[in-house]
């Protein structure tokens, strides 16, 4: 029995060093030595190498080494009845979280024309908006959107929540299901895009949700670049209709040299670095879904295949 770890970011050897310190009788092989394949029952990955599902007759659970999981869905050889988790690491979450509000001040608090300025070497005090004036929206309040919620609500702005279905945050305003969808972006002058990936979600952030927001308004999006359609941004950037984008995921990555997005005045943007899932605080929870997967029991953050999170 053996768990197979690729983790792609060069960390491998901390993953088995941190895996077996939760359970020392853990056998943890580093992609690409499979050893005997047949040996191996789960597979811990941020991307699964084209075919590898193919050489695993006995593989019993699989964790994505992150939130995000349509990559794995979308493969054409993962084995049917085999679950699927993700990594949903409280390290994760507080950066995500700190790139949010990151991404909120630097519109909120005027940086971009700071920033002119100071290339102009202009000396001006611009002046601050009250927090309650400019209202946040998070598309997708769950691990991940929920905590995004309450620490903007926490910094004095009035937040509101959109998701699939119902749910409940204290000092946030929850809205639910697509028939909500436009009432929810027409209170957000501030929207940040938590969503997972699904065919529901491919392309959400286009002109006609962009158009439902109030003139001027800022977008964020630190989801998935599936989900955004980044000519329909631009064009909005450029008719006023967005002030302001901050874009952490992009269509293609690497984003092209030629991309207007290096360059453009109005955007913030940052190369996929939104969070990090670290074996330090993400460990223990794999290998307690490779405890849980070798007795046949239900995964943490296991993976609903026809909600597609």
């Amino acid at each position: 029995m053996a768990l197979l770890v690729r983790s792609e970011n060069h960390d491998d050897e901390e993953w088995a060093r941190r895996l077996r310190e939760h359970d020392p009788d853990i056998e943890v092989r580093i992609w690409p030595d499979l050893g005997k394949a047949e040996e191996i029952d789960m597979v811990l990955a941020a991307q699964v190498p084209d075919g590898l599902f193919a050489q695993l007759p006995n593989l019993k659970a699989i964790m994505k080494l992150g939130a995000g999981v349509n990559n794995i869905l979308d493969d054409p050889h993962r084995p049917e009845g085999v679950p699927l988790a993700r990594l949903v690491d409280p390290l994760l979450v507080v950066e995500m979280t700190q790139w949010a509000i990151y991404a909120l001040f630097h519109f909120h608090r005027r940086m971009p024309e700071y920033e002119a300025m100071r290339a102009r070497r202009d000396w001006v005090n611009l002046g601050a908006t009250d927090p309650a004036d400019t209202r946040v929206g998070i598309m997708g309040i769950g691990a991940i959107g929920g905590d995004v919620a309450r620490e903007i609500a926490r910094q004095g702005f009035p937040v509101s929540g959109w998701s699939r279905t119902a749910k409940k945050i204290g000092g946030v305003r929850c809205y639910h299901g697509w028939d909500q969808l436009g009432d929810f972006l027409a209170v957000s002058d501030f929207m940040l895009s938590v969503l997972p990936m699904t065919p529901e979600t491919e392309g959400i952030i286009d002109k006609n949700t962009i158009a439902k927001l109030p003139q001027g308004a800022m977008i964020a999006n630190m989801g998935r670049g599936g989900q955004q359609v980044e000519a329909d941004i631009l064009a909005a950037l450029e008719s006023g209709q967005l002030s302001g984008a901050a874009l952490d995921v992009f269509q293609q990555e690497p984003l092209p040299q030629d991309s207007p997005f290096w360059t453009h005045p109005k955007v913030l943007m940052t190369p996929h670095v939104a969070g990090f899932a670290r074996p330090k605080t993400a460990a223990a929870q794999v290998a307690e879904n490779y405890r849980r997967a070798r007795a046949g029991e239900a995964l943490l953050n296991a993976v609903d295949f026809e909600r597609g999170y």
